[in-house]
């Protein structure tokens, strides 16, 4: 029987599939430019409540491995460092930037002396201290190797914290403006230890309340808080709402006022309703299709060849990655409103270079199969979460990759236990996202790297260790540019994560709220958030 070409089988099979999801004709229409913020004056008072595309993980900082779990760290839990709407690290807890000397194997900063944590205790150099080791070393830390080049944390002064390193690091200050930077209360780590994610204290515009897991997390306004006079809202609340659709219902009907991860389905339908907002930048992170090479014991142990095809030989691996065809994804799943992407360098970032996608390539992927000596077709159980966007991406790269010789079955799998699957190696293949850092370290050290903490599929090569290591040792610019264009065609030539689209940072919201910040990290911003004066 003659084989149908690619793009037709699945734009049928959308068809079919997503019949009663109003998906509109692909095209080139985008949402206009980045729009990051919203400056209207607020009044003061009143909850908002925000829709979450999954249920975060554990809000313990050392632990999370999740982008909605930082979203809400956003509001109760601030960072030594922060990105701001340019992509530029500024102080967040500590009051100024690193002084970095002895060749790059010393930090030295000061922290803010006016900021509490929402249980009362002060913050100061111990405290950043007591946070920093935790990272380091408290077992099953998500933390561990993004900062693993800190042999010392030193509290030289009651505000004044020293990084002794093993070895330069230039990505170091990013990753302290991220989850690695997040300073939790020495007191509820001495008070709960363990169980910290379940009572969790920080510095940060809102405290812990509540949380209902699988449906919402509560906080109030922390009047401790340092820059309390700027916080307008009495309570935020984050409730896990998987499907974008009924996101979008309920910012219509006014349970939900803001949306995060909205969908390019969801955005496009909404797009000229006169109550609603929208706020967009591009992504810093990407989406991607892991494959489990290594991962046979969990991700905290070394890595271990997983016994099949895809495990013992890259001629598969990267024979399913020539049957997949980026363009077309982004056209039938996302409406063409994402970009493609072949790389974990972000666009238009000082250290990106220009990446071409490699083109599908359906008779060479047939070849390769043959020289491996595999029977066609291949099984691969690929775990996708539960949402429609997922549903249909698994649908499209599933009858793509059928074209070249194997058989994909979707495992859809709700978000929490997906990630306890894969962090325990209980997967063959999975999609999923990172959310980004403006240095390109922050997408590849920990998530490639042998030893990397977030390493899910346990990928492990010594040409990318080597680059690795050579990345973060210098700061000349146009050095490090090539060093990430090295490692981006390491990694490529590995097959272990294939990587698939950058996506647009999408959040929807109601006209009656204002002073909503996003920025280039894509996490939304609620301290000066508030209710519009003048609105309902």
């Amino acid at each position: 029987m003659r084989r149908i070409p690619a793009a037709l089988s699945v734009a049928a099979l959308l068809a079919i599939t997503t019949a009663c999801s109003s998906l509109s004709p692909p095209g080139k229409e985008t949402t206009a430019q980045a729009r990051l913020t919203d400056l209207r004056p607020v009044r003061d008072g009143g909850t908002v409540t925000i829709g979450l595309k999954s249920d975060p993980d554990r809000l313990d900082p050392s632990l999370t491995t999740t982008l909605v779990a930082r979203t809400v760290f956003t509001s109760m839990c601030e960072q030594l460092y922060d990105v701001d709407q340019q992509n530029k690290f500024v102080p967040q807890l500590a009051a100024s930037l690193p002084k970095i000397t002895d060749g790059g194997r010393t930090f030295t900063f000061d922290v803010r002396k006016d900021a509490r944590f929402s249980d009362g205790a002060r913050l100061d150099a111990r405290a950043v201290k007591t946070s920093l080791d935790r990272h380091l070393h408290l077992r099953g830390s998500g933390r561990a190797s993004e900062i693993d080049s800190v042999q010392k944390v030193t509290a030289v002064g009651p505000y004044t914290v020293r990084l002794s390193l093993s070895h330069p690091d230039v990505p170091l200050l990013g990753r302290l403006a991220n989850t690695a930077g997040l300073i939790m209360s020495p007191k509820a780590l001495k008070t709960y230890g363990a169980d910290f994610a379940t009572h969790p204290s920080c510095v940060g515009p809102f405290k812990y309340e509540k949380r209902v897991v699988g449906d919402r997390i509560e906080l109030a306004k922390d009047p401790l808080y340092y820059d309390a006079d700027k916080v307008h809202l009495d309570h935020v609340i984050y409730k896990t709402i998987t499907d974008g659709n009924i996101r979008m219902a309920n910012i219509r009907s006014g349970d939900v006022q803001i949306g995060d991860q909205m969908g390019p389905v969801e955005v496009r339908n909404s797009m000229g309703e006169k109550d609603l907002q929208l706020l967009n930048t591009p992504s810093l992170g990407y989406m991607a299709l892991t494959l489990n090479v290594g991962n046979s014991h969990g991700i905290d142990k070394a890595p271990s060849p997983v016994d099949s095809p895809f495990g013992r030989d890259v001629r598969v691996r990267e024979a399913f990655d020539l049957s997949l065809d980026r363009a077309l994804i982004n056209k039938l799943v996302f409406q063409g409103m994402y970009e493609p992407a072949c790389g974990p360098v972000p666009p238009g970032t000082p250290l990106s270079t220009p990446v071409t996608c490699p083109k599908r390539d359906v008779a060479k992927a047939e070849r390769l199969l043959k020289a491996a000596g595999v029977k066609t077709p291949v099984p691969l159980e690929l775990m996708i979460n539960t949402t429609p966007e997922d549903s249909r991406l698994g649908q499209v790269v599933q009858a793509m990759a059928a074209d070249a010789g194997f058989d994909v079955r979707l495992r859809p799998t709700e978000f929490a236990t997906g990630l306890t699957r894969t962090l325990a190696g209980d997967f063959q293949a999975r999609t999923g996202g990172w959310g980004g850092q403006p240095d390109p370290a922050g997408n590849i050290d920990s998530l490639v790297g042998t030893t990397g903490s977030n390493n899910q599929g346990k990928l492990s090569d010594p040409e990318i260790d080597r680059l690795i290591v050579e990345g973060r040792s210098t700061s000349d610019v146009a050095e490090r540019r090539e060093i990430y264009r090295r490692l981006t065609v390491a990694i490529n030539k590995q097959h272990g994560v294939i990587y698939l689209y950058r996506n647009i940072n999408y959040v929807s919201a109601s006209q009656d709220v204002s002073g909503i910040k996003l920025s280039g990290d894509g996490l939304i911003r609620v301290k000066e958030a508030g209710y519009t004066k003048g609105s309902r």
